[in-house]
């Protein structure tokens, strides 16, 4: 049965002219942005093309295929002069992904560390870490680098006057020499073991938690953890025979031969990321621990954990939550930051590409390899911390 309008519940919507509705208005200017946005981008990769034509400039990336004919004097993969400009390109990423990782492991522990003796209770430690803080978050990080790196350079000993510490490690303006295992068959089946032990490891903390969620009795996750990663590999390692044969360092001429060293450009750039970062880092977590309502410290005072226990297991896991979005900028910030070492002659992937460029000329590819090598890195950090951002994030019910 029809049912008349003017008896109708719900009132008939008025008609709207198309141009007055707010969503076909959106959607139009969302078009109009986006294809003045593709023009434009047309119009300068056209006009980048016809003035490389122009100069008789070759576009492209068929110059990765063709022999580099330069050195990168610190390498962790196999390099020579006779490999690719390819391969030289991909020297330099792992150069700088080497120091942005170790940066970032290192950086937090520092500043987490440096936070929490701001909190501290003994006025000459929390003095201390504020005056560590102020000095590296005031200065820029370029100015440490080169002051660090002049202190290398010039402070330290040259290799006949080389530190010796227990005739196997050696410091000196050349670099830090250290001995390395000789490789050996059961080397693969220790890393195997390694893997192995990681995940039975990460198992175990999964399993702790709920027994402690379920019955409330805690368990030595953490030392645990740790048992089995370093006891799953020594065990592999002992039932191989234990072979233990070491590239020790010893001089030569006029340096070290043997072991591994590391550079003194490297070991400049890696000590200036982390303490600049590490301040910043230092904020992060005293902020984020004095943003837990200081009722909680007191609960678990008053229930018989000590200052250590409270600040691990109540403080900590919920300081997390306030912690991890800005650490994430600071993660970010460590890798980009890291393209300073052409500053001091360490050889990361912006150094690679300018000698490239210098070479080859393409200096827009060379240029773009950059942008997309720092993106992917980055983009990768931010997946994971947001990846873990919610994994701690208080469900709501």
């Amino acid at each position: 049965m029809a049912v008349d309008a003017r008896f109708s519940s719900t009132p008939p919507k008025p008609k709207v002219a198309p141009w007055n509705d707010p969503v076909i208005r959106g959607w139009f200017f969302q078009i109009v942005v986006v294809g003045l946005f593709v023009l434009l981008a047309v119009y300068l990769v056209q006009n980048t093309m016809e003035n490389l034509e122009r100069q008789k400039i070759a576009s492209g990336f068929g110059f990765l295929e063709k022999e580099a004919g330069f050195e990168i004097g610190d390498t962790i993969i196999s390099y020579s002069a006779a490999d690719t400009y390819g391969r030289a390109l991909i020297v330099g990423l792992v150069n700088t992904l080497r120091v942005a990782v170790l940066g970032i492991i290192l950086a937090t522990i520092l500043g987490t560390l440096i936070g929490i003796g701001r909190l501290s209770s003994n006025w000459l430690l929390a003095k201390i870490c504020e005056i560590y803080v102020e000095a590296f978050r005031n200065v820029p990080l370029l100015l440490w680098l080169l002051l660090i790196a002049k202190y290398i350079r010039e402070s330290l000993p040259g290799p006949r006057q080389a530190w010796n510490l227990l005739d196997a490690f050696f410091l000196s303006n050349r670099g830090f020499y250290v001995p390395v295992p000789i490789a050996d068959p059961i080397d693969k089946y220790v890393g195997i073991a390694f893997l192995i032990g990681i995940g039975v490891a990460w198992y175990v903390a999964r399993w702790a938690k709920k027994r402690q969620e379920m019955t409330g009795q805690q368990f030595p996750r953490i030392w645990a953890g740790f048992g089995i990663i370093i006891g799953l590999p020594l065990v592999v390692w002992l039932l191989g025979g234990a072979p233990l044969k070491l590239s020790v360092p010893a001089l030569q001429g006029f340096n070290f031969s043997g072991g591994v060293v590391l550079q003194p450009e490297f070991i400049a750039l890696l000590i200036g990321l982390v303490l600049y970062t590490s301040a910043f880092i230092a904020e992060i977590v005293r902020s984020g621990i004095l943003a837990i309502n200081r009722g909680q410290t007191e609960a678990s005072l008053a229930n018989g954990l000590t200052r250590g226990q409270t600040m691990r297991l109540v403080l900590l896991p919920q300081a997390l939550r306030v912690i991890v979005p800005p650490m994430t900028s600071q993660y970010l910030n460590i890798t980009k930051n890291s393209s300073l070492a052409i500053a001091i002659g360490y050889p990361d992937l912006v150094a690679s590409v300018n000698v490239t460029i210098n070479q080859t000329g393409q200096a827009i590819e060379g240029i773009l390899f950059i942008m997309a090598a720092y993106l992917t890195v980055s983009l990768s950090i931010s997946l994971f911390m947001n990846w873990y951002n919610k994994r701690i994030a208080l469900v709501e019910r």
